[in-house]
């Protein structure tokens, strides 16, 4: 995220919150009072399939604006969970149209940031719209300078590319060469 958004963000913030893995900081169908910073951890933004699996539309992890397409929702139309243990910020969401209203350097600041999020988006687009998982793992690397997270994040990693984690994982079984390859890279 872009530290001018910070700047103008965290003094604003009127309340701190911390949340436990898995659990929600807001539903599906909640009003829309405050626009979210995570300063520590990772919170997804999910929504549901038929067959209760979560597609995950946002990774937000630290330091960055969760939800930023609700500014100017009544309601979220998604799940915001914590992926591990998350501190954030809430800046009320009054604040912050008013500095897009009032404040041009924080309008330029937003608007670069959702730019880069757009790209963000567009990319995972991407990835989700191959077939098979070793495209998907493919272009996943492509976008992440060639390597892979650590292996306490395959699962993550699985629900960012829209697999099964046992789908990944047989994937990765099959380029062992490169699994060794980082394990080895980052003693």
């Amino acid at each position: 995220m872009s530290d001018q958004i910070l700047v103008h963000l965290q003094p604003k913030a009127v309340a701190q919150k911390s949340l436990d893995k898995n659990e929600h900081l807001f539903h599906r169908g909640d009003p829309v009072h405050a626009l979210f910073l995570v300063t520590e951890g990772c919170v997804n933004l999910l929504r549901y399939h038929v067959d209760g699996s979560p597609a995950v539309l946002q990774r937000s992890g630290a330091p960055s604006v969760l939800a930023e397409a609700s500014v100017f929702s009544e309601h979220y139309h998604c799940e915001a969970v914590a992926a591990d243990k998350t501190n954030i910020l809430a800046v009320p969401i009054g604040v912050v149209r008013d500095l897009l209203d009032n404040e041009p350097a924080f309008a330029r600041a937003w608007s670069r940031h959702l730019a880069h999020e757009l790209q963000s988006a567009r990319k995972r687009a991407e990835i989700l719209s191959l077939r098979a998982v070793g495209a998907r793992l493919d272009a996943w690397l492509t976008w992440n300078d060639g390597q892979l997270p650590s292996r306490g994040e395959w699962r993550r990693l699985a629900e960012e590319i829209g697999v099964s984690p046992e789908a990944l994982y047989r994937e990765l079984s099959g380029r062992r060469h490169l699994v060794l390859q980082e394990v080895r890279r980052r003693r």
